[in-house]
């Protein structure tokens, strides 16, 4: 029997079963010939970095047909068209600024926002209650009460609603998953996840003229009007409290997630988070360094440590995540992980290269996309539960959007361990949710 023979039958052995969060595909996965009556058709929503990405991943999978590219931003819009080009897809996709336009196309089965972060949860109950599937990028909401309602929409109209967390979906990643779930470690304890960049200063930004082919108000959407800044768009928005979520979310949400999955917990008992703006003076609001610790019953602990302006990689890599036991320690790099005993023995190590199938593991490449957007087109057209389903995934995204809240608050948050609320502290449940620009209210 081949090595990857074994991978997918302990993937569907011990993953599925014992980590409880769907039936994993291979990235192994075949693709095969499918009718047009029977193709999921999307459209996309964001397509100026990771939406291209998606773009190409969602027009690969010959299942799936997109049907409209969407973005506020001229440019950005050409890129996504020129990335469904491609990646092959004969025919071209509509071209809209107003996502609402995908919605009220009866032939649409599902909207994949992109956008940002603001965007997530009114985006995704738009289109519930307009009757299609969502695709959603992490971290889904931009606070926790957009979360709860995003979970109650995908229950009242019986749609998919994914997050693209697509960690859950690497293999390698999943098998150690079910590798602690059947105790390799024995008692997990302890799970530790980081990030590291070094990211430039951003400067302080001068309200300047909105740039010819940018719709700045349907950029700016559901969030409160704020005046036009030369160093918001197109990514620096992730360190504005207004539409970002800083780099817990933006990069945090993947491994507090594995954390999690790891530990086998869902809410917290009590949270602390520390740091702040630290390397530079500029518009950046979010912490650029950030240490935070969530701790669980069953004496169960996740700390985060996140740099944002300082890339030194910790078990040499900038991302990552370890669990620690009684009996060992497992460490999660990439598409891979490695298993020491208590003496730091190693004893066992599992890539892609030991099944002499290596895949890109450098980017949002359709490679460790593949299986995740699979499982979309396979929830949807089968009645599954799809891997990272939202209303499980966003209680990873709570975490973090709990971490966020004791930072801001200056002071660690006391929660109720079945569903996350702050016990007690006024001023940190005032973060749950946010204000909105009139008109743009989500509901249920």
């Amino acid at each position: 029997m081949s090595a990857n023979q074994n991978r997918r039958d302990f993937l569907k052995k011990t993953t599925a079963a014992s980590v409880g969060i769907g039936l994993l595909g291979s990235n192994g996965y075949k693709a095969f010939s499918t009718p047009a009556s029977e193709k999921l058709v999307v459209g996309i929503m964001g397509v100026n970095s990771r939406g291209s990405a998606l773009a190409t991943g969602f027009t690969k999978t010959p299942e799936i047909e997109v049907a409209y590219i969407c973005d506020v931003d001229d440019n950005a819009m050409a890129n996504g068209l020129k990335a469904v080009a491609n990646a092959g897809q004969k025919k071209a996709p509509k071209a809209v600024k107003d996502f609402r336009k995908i919605l009220d196309d009866k032939g649409v089965d599902a909207l994949v926002i992109a956008a940002p972060d603001h965007w997530h949860a009114p985006a995704s109950l738009l289109a519930l209650s307009a009757g299609k599937n969502v695709y959603v990028e992490k971290p889904g909401s931009h606070n926790p009460y957009e979360g709860e309602m995003v979970a109650s929409a995908s229950m009242k109209y019986g749609k998919v609603v994914k997050m693209g967390n697509q960690r859950r979906s690497w293999p390698f990643v999943a098998e150690a998953l079910g590798e602690l779930k059947n105790g390799i470690i024995g008692n997990v304890y302890l799970a530790k996840g980081w990030y590291a960049n070094t990211r430039a200063s951003i400067g302080y930004g001068k309200v300047a003229p909105i740039p010819t082919g940018l719709d700045y108000d349907m950029w700016q959407g559901p969030a409160p009007r704020m005046p036009y800044k030369d160093n918001l768009i197109h990514y620096n928005w992730h360190w504005f409290w207004h539409w970002g979520t800083g780099e817990l979310l933006n990069n945090g949400t993947h491994f507090v997630d594995l954390c999690r999955l790891g530990l086998g917990v869902e809410f917290p008992t009590k949270v602390s988070s520390q740091g702040g703006r630290y390397a530079y003076k500029d518009d950046w609001q979010t912490p650029d360094t950030q240490m935070t610790l969530w701790d669980f019953a069953g004496n169960k602990t996740i700390s985060w440590e996140g740099r944002s302006c300082n890339g030194h990689k910790l078990e040499g890599e900038s991302a990552g995540v370890s669990f620690h036991g009684e009996n060992g320690t497992l460490v999660i790099d990439g598409n891979s992980y490695v298993v020491y005993d208590n003496q730091d023995k190693l004893i066992k190590r599992a890539s892609a290269e030991t099944t002499g199938k290596p895949l890109d593991a450098t980017g949002p490449g359709f490679d460790l996309d593949a299986d995740h957007i699979a499982d979309f087109y396979k929830s949807i057209k089968e009645g599954k539960t799809p891997v990272s389903d939202y209303k499980d995934s966003r209680k990873s995204v709570l975490l973090c959007h709990l971490g966020n809240i004791s930072q801001r608050v200056g002071r660690s948050l006391n929660c109720n361990p079945e569903n996350g609320n702050v016990i007690g502290d006024d001023e940190a449940m005032a973060l749950w949710k946010r204000s909105y620009e009139p008109g743009w209210e989500p509901k249920v």
